[in-house]
């Protein structure tokens, strides 16, 4: 068994290394991409040429068994003591990236106790871990009775309380195997508008959310989620702009609720796909979710194996006019490297692992 990595050790070695990067390194560190490929060598030059931090596999990256994905994911990882954050969508049930996962999802876990989401969560998160996979955006924090919500058939529960039993118990479940993304921040179950195609927008002031839709997040990040998805969502009472641009969100996040993870949004591509002429240009969204105060900045929809290198002069260019603070950036860039290094001490996330039985 490996020693979990002392946090304090991480922090200190993670400052180091982002003091030692130049702009430019520190722009790409800060930027999870993708392109739609099961080819190693593709994807292996696509890292060496954009050097960005991360990558979300979608389903056109995952192949048909468990042995082929691990060499996919080891070609995705240039240096084991740097790993990238390697993502993906596994939830189970209807956003499952991985075929043969079998454990209960939401559809079933709906109205279950604690141990059996831990249960499910757990062995969720050993067939990520498997896979050479070290971050599960899998932890819907989203409640909703709504059976007509787009989000309905995801969420673990339908109401703030057993929501956030569920969710917490998902965290403990997935604690030592992947690390634990929670979505989407600040809950979608306050509208029934689907954000992959427009942004959805709900009246629910700050104190009803606080009673409501922050419920199950709280209990994420007390459990210790080290993750927060910033959803493309507007709370116009708190902010007009979607929470994954909105400093006000990210401040709550952070100083009402307590979390000090690292804030990724949710795909960028879909503010261009809501037809919203104001979020037109990907690059321009990534520089402003960054300077609301996400950490991570995430491209899947429209992307390309340009988009990240765009992405990156971006950001450059950004913090070379002042338009996004150099601290903000270098926290940012501190914060991803540190999960990266940590990862990587505790042999999570990286092939091949020794320790894990084959799939059954």
């Amino acid at each position: 068994m490996v020693e979990p990595a002392r946090p304090d050790a991480v922090r200190e070695a993670a400052a180091a290394r982002v003091a030692a990067m130049s702009v430019r390194e520190r722009a790409a560190s800060v930027v999870m991409g993708h392109i739609p490929t099961t080819d190693a060598a593709a994807l292996r030059s696509y890292m060496e040429s954009t050097g960005i931090g991360g990558f979300l596999l979608m389903g056109a990256n995952v192949p048909g068994d468990e042995a082929s994905l691990r060499a996919l994911t080891a070609a995705l990882t240039l240096d084991p003591a740097l790993p990238p954050l390697i993502a993906v969508d596994q939830e189970g049930g209807d956003v499952s990236r991985l075929p043969w996962d079998a454990f209960p999802s939401a559809l079933t876990l709906k109205g279950a106790p604690p141990a059996a989401v831990q249960d499910a969560f757990a062995g969720r998160a050993a067939l990520v871990r498997r896979a050479g996979i070290g971050v599960n955006f899998g932890v819907v924090a989203d409640e909703t009775a709504d059976r007509a919500s787009f989000i309905y058939r995801r969420v673990l529960g339908t109401t703030p309380d057993a929501a956030a039993s569920s969710v917490a118990a998902a965290v403990r479940g997935e604690a030592g195997a992947a690390a634990s993304t929670l979505k989407h921040f600040p809950g979608h179950g306050a509208t029934a508008a689907d954000s992959h195609a427009t942004i959805p927008a709900t009246a629910m002031p700050y104190d009803q959310w606080r009673a409501t839709e922050a419920v199950p997040f709280a209990a994420g990040i007390d459990a210790d989620a080290p993750m927060l998805m910033f959803g493309h969502l507007a709370y116009t009472a708190v902010d007009p702009a979607p929470a994954s641009l909105s400093a006000e969100w990210h401040r709550i996040a952070r100083e009402d609720l307590g979390f000090d993870g690292i804030a990724v949004t949710d795909d960028l591509g879909m503010l261009q796909a809501s037809g919203d002429p104001r979020y037109a240009d990907p690059a321009a969204n990534a520089v402003a979710a960054l300077a609301a105060g996400n950490d991570l900045v995430l491209t899947v929809v429209f992307s390309t194996p340009d988009t990240g290198p765009r992405t990156v002069d971006a950001i450059v260019a950004a913090v070379e006019s002042g338009a996004l603070p150099a601290a903000r950036l270098e926290d940012a860039a501190e914060r991803v490297t540190a999960l990266r290094l940590r990862l990587a001490a505790e042999g999570r996330g990286l092939v091949p692992c020794g320790d894990c039985a084959p799939a059954g």
